[in-house]
């Protein structure tokens, strides 16, 4: 279980339009929110939305079905891997998160500050 149900920051049937369109309401650095990815596929069942720099971000989170543990996007050599989506979460609200915009090859970081609910 990736520990998501019953948390604020889970947005459970929420597109990325709409995830996106709150974190732009919010306006708030380091906003942000899970959603389930829209392509439904099991090995990237997340999607962490962070709002940073007048920007959102919609990195993937990824299941290791070997390890039965989750990461954030890409997979690399060294990445930090967590037990629950929870654990990223609690994680990031204490050390920086770092975003990357693979269009403009730059690199920002924040933490996890503000839970976005979409209404």
């Amino acid at each position: 279980d990736a520990g998501v149900h019953s948390k604020a920051w889970y947005a459970a049937a929420c597109d990325r339009k709409t995830a996106e369109d709150a974190l732009y309401r919010s306006n708030k650095d380091g906003s942000f929110l899970i959603r389930k990815s829209s392509g439904q596929d099991s090995r990237q069942p997340y999607t962490l939305v962070v709002f940073y720099n007048r920007r959102v971000y919609n990195v993937p989170i990824r299941f290791i079905e070997s390890t039965r543990q989750y990461a954030l996007g890409r997979e690399k050599s060294g990445e930090e891997r967590f037990d629950s989506v929870a654990e990223i979460v609690e994680n990031h609200q204490r050390t920086s998160l770092v975003l990357i915009d693979s269009q403009n090859n730059t690199k920002d970081s924040t933490k996890l500050k503000h839970v976005v609910r979409v209404s």
